[in-house]
């Protein structure tokens, strides 16, 4: 006996009920990741309960509103799964009190060591530590995944790691904190989607057990070492090792630069092409065997059996590439289309899209806030909806593909702007060539050669050329385009213009398309008026940068750290800030004095950008007066005046004897047409600060740059006494391993009723003179988000960190930055 069926308005799920539930949790789970900060869990759980019933009632009731019903149930889902997720993921944040202690910690080795270079050059390792549970009841609650550094000591090697070994490591631990700049990478985002709440630097470490045999990290890291000794060449070696294993710390940030300017950076991942295609490949050839057997097709559909073999090969590609959020996110969506295939549900493709973005937000809701998600997305999109009929012939699928990059080229162009602020214009060219060569020869090649080591010499020959072929299309004038942030009016218009541009729709539609895409590439540059000037501090760690900009000039004081060879403030922080802003030259260059964590960066910010003039402290000798440009030496007495505002020099003397860099730095003075102006004085020393007082009689100033970011030797209370600033500006490291700030130094600045604004818990600061200083716009409280670490400003810090330690890199990996997979 069977039920009656329902009645037909509640039978069908039709195509609007559909579009409506999909973007109801899409949309549940963006205005999650909007939140500055979290509500209590119970209390949405109890509003989200009451949307689910209620909206729940009102689809049965109603077949009319029914697709209203199942949004809003859908939606408080969303919104209810998503503050859990985030709710426990952000409970296991390490405690404060715990931040700078030698904690002994055991666990397992969860991801391939990755090679790097700490401060001076000592070698060492980033891996992922999985904390056992239970292991240690006497240690305080911590985090269950960590991510580690390990140097070699003075003298020693480096610690010797193995993915899939037991350890027990010594170790202190810091909150995940990460430089908050416009423009720039959010790297405690990345930290909270790899679910890792602290990181650390390794002080000592004992083997425990050995990776057993059979574990895929040491099948890995087994496969990562042989390819490295077949293949002598680093950074071609570390290629073939992206495209197998998923290993990327080989490629140099060069080689990024180079692949990102020529827009090809997403092909040497394993990113969702890969996988696409070595899932078409184990589909294609199962199906040919399934169909030589005359039981199995009786049993399975071919097609259907083909189908899910590809799926469980992507799955093992993914698996053993590292299992990275790109692969991640492609398996998810081939299973999604592929159960939906063999429910024969042939919903239309944009219904087909939007439940595979269900599907992967469901299970990754952070999914939402990469761009390669979008990417990905759209790029598929694009495709199906200017798809025509199947090509027949060589000649036909020569066009058919042809037509396809330019389609993905110029529909993806805005949304590659949104993302990354820069598009590549031969990257349609770069992509011709490298698309098929990567994917279809490359690739293979780099996993057959696990077989065949021979392959291996084959893949970095065709490698080596390839990257001849885009350092030829690097070198061509103008062949990246670099755009300011653009308000988000133009971005999502110039989207939508996208897709106008690229579907078979008549040709007035389509200009129209292209004329809503140009807001976006020539947004207006926000400046300050003649007269004015506004100061920028960048989140630069321990460090000095300052970009002060009138209407029409830019000035740069210092350049920030070198984090370690290869990785400077130039590249992770300034070149990006300066671009945000529109600036396309910089008028001067100012280097206060030669320590490297005020000249770090320069030579990449001179690399990047023209640089009219260099004034400085630094020796003859100095590598950096080298580069070919201009250069005037520092010398109190120098004037100039941009766009109605002055810019003076107040130290050092001419001919001043002192041989310390700290005592010749150079000071400087700017102020606008109203008298408000900013004081930056570098590392100048206290003496040099009460000399400095004595001969200068008009020292008030309304924003002072803290000088040697707020060390004991600077700061003297005559120097305050003279400038009585407003607010004084303290750019250092987070828990900085020099204790800077020092308390007594603060409490100088508290006693003298002097605001302190310190970048590791602002970020980048930034003041209009027109305004008062206390107007200031911190980063970190312009855009707050609930993942956002939220440190104690300095005024309120309890106590300084306890003994040197090697800090933490203040960029991510790079194959976080570069998330984005190909059409």
């Amino acid at each position: 006996m069977s039920l009656p069926p329902l009645p037909r308005k509640h039978a069908v799920l039709g195509p609007g009920a559909l579009l409506a539930t999909a973007l109801a949790w899409l949309a549940g789970v963006a205005a999650v990741h909007a939140l500055p900060a979290l509500p209590k869990l119970a209390g949405v759980l109890a509003a989200g309960s009451v949307l689910v019933l209620g909206g729940l009632a009102l689809a049965w009731v109603s077949a009319r509103w029914r697709w209203l019903g199942l949004a809003v149930a859908v939606l408080a889902l969303a919104v209810c799964s998503t503050v859990w997720r985030a709710q426990a993921r952000l409970s296991q944040d390490l405690a404060p009190a715990w931040e700078g202690r030698d904690l002994v910690v055991t666990g397992r080795i969860d991801s391939l060591p990755v090679a790097v270079l700490g401060q001076g050059g000592a070698p060492g390792w980033r891996f992922m530590l999985e904390r056992q549970a239970g292991s240690q009841p006497d240690l305080p609650e911590l985090p269950q995944r960590l991510m580690l550094l390990s140097y070699a000591a003075p003298g020693t090697e480096a610690l010797k790691l193995t993915a899939g070994e037991t350890w027990r490591f010594t170790v202190r631990l810091k909150r995940p904190h990460g430089l908050a700049n416009p423009g720039g990478f959010d790297a405690e985002l990345w930290l909270f989607e790899q679910g890792v709440r602290a990181t650390g630097t390794v002080r000592s470490g004992t083997r425990l057990a050995p990776a057993p045999w059979w574990t895929l990290d040491a099948a890995r890291q087994a496969l990562r070492e042989r390819l490295r000794r077949e293949v002598p060449e680093p950074a071609l070696a570390g290629v073939l090792a992206a495209l197998s294993v998923g290993d990327q710390s080989a490629i140099s940030r060069a080689d990024w630069a180079l692949l990102r300017d020529t827009g090809v950076a997403h092909l040497f991942s394993v990113s969702g092409l890969h996988v696409t295609l070595f899932a078409w490949l184990a589909a294609g050839l199962a199906a040919h065997l399934w169909r030589r057997s005359q039981r199995l097709p009786l049993r399975v559909a071919t097609p259907t059996a083909a189908r899910w073999i590809g799926v469980a090969a992507a799955l093992g590609y993914a698996l053993f590439s590292g299992w990275g959020v790109p692969a991640q996110r492609t398996v998810l969506m081939l299973g999604t289309v592929a159960l939906l295939q063999t429910l024969s549900l042939r919903w239309p493709w944009p219904g087909v899209l939007l439940v595979a973005a269900v599907v992967v937000t469901a299970v990754d809701p952070w999914a939402l806030l990469q761009p390669g998600f979008w990417l990905s997305f759209m790029a598929v999109g694009l495709l199906m909806a200017s798809s025509g009929e199947r090509p027949e012939g060589w000649q036909a699928h020569a066009w058919q593909g042809l037509r396809s990059q330019l389609i993905a080229t110029v529909g993806l162009a805005p949304l590659s702007l949104v993302c990354f602020a820069q598009l590549s214009l031969s990257g349609l060219l770069a992509n011709l060539v490298a698309i098929p060569l990567v994917s279809f020869v490359i690739t293979p090649l780099a996993l057959l050669g696990a077989a065949v080591p021979v392959l291996w010499a084959l893949g970095a020959w065709l490698t080596q050329a390839l990257v001849g072929w885009l350092q030829w299309l690097a070198a061509w004038p103008g062949s990246v385009w670099w755009v300011p942030a653009a308000p988000l009016w133009s971005q999502g218009l110039a989207l939508l213009g996208a897709v106008l541009l690229v579907l078979p729709l008549p040709w007035r539609l389509r200009a129209c398309g292209a004329a809503m895409v140009l807001p976006l590439l020539w947004p207006a540059v926000s400046l300050p008026p003649p007269g004015r000037f506004e100061l920028t501090a960048p989140d630069v760690g321990q460090g000095n940068a300052i970009v002060v900009r009138t209407a029409t000039h830019t000035l740069v004081y210092d350049s920030g750290p070198a984090y370690a060879p290869g990785s400077d403030a130039g590249e992770r922080v300034l070149l990006p800030l300066l671009r945000n802003q529109g600036v396309r030259r910089i008028d001067a260059l100012m280097l206060s004095h030669r320590d490297t964590d005020h000249v770090g960066g320069a030579a990449t910010l001179m690399r990047g950008l023209p640089v009219a003039l260099l004034r400085s402290s630094l020796e003859p000798e100095h590598p950096l007066l080298q580069a070919g440009v201009p250069h005037t030496p520092c010398e109190a007495g120098q004037r100039w005046v941009w766009d109605g505002v002055e810019f003076e020099l107040l130290h050092p003397l001419a001919g001043d004897p002192s041989a310390k860099p700290n005592a010749r730095s150079c000071v400087l003075r700017v102020r606008d047409a109203s008298g408000r102006s900013a004081l930056l004085l570098g590392d100048l020393p206290a003496d040099e600060e009460q000399r400095l007082v004595a001969r200068e009689t008009a020292l008030r100033t309304d924003v002072l740059l803290v000088p040697h970011h707020g060390s004991k030797t600077s700061s003297s209370e005559a120097l305050l006494a003279a400038t009585r600033p407003a607010l004084a500006l303290v750019q250092a490291g987070y828990r900085s391993r020099f204790g800077h700030p020092v308390p007594s130094v603060l409490a100088r600045y508290q006693a003298a009723g002097i605001a302190v604004v310190d970048s590791p818990a602002c970020g980048a600061w930034t003041w209009l003179s027109n305004e008062p200083p206390s107007q200031g716009i911190c980063t970190r409280a312009e855009r707050p988000r609930y993942w956002l670490d939220r440190p104690t400003p300095a005024l309120m810090a309890k106590t300084p960190l306890q003994g040197p330690e090697q800090p933490m890199p203040q960029d991510p990996p790079p194959d976080s930055v570069q998330d984005e997979p190909a059409w």
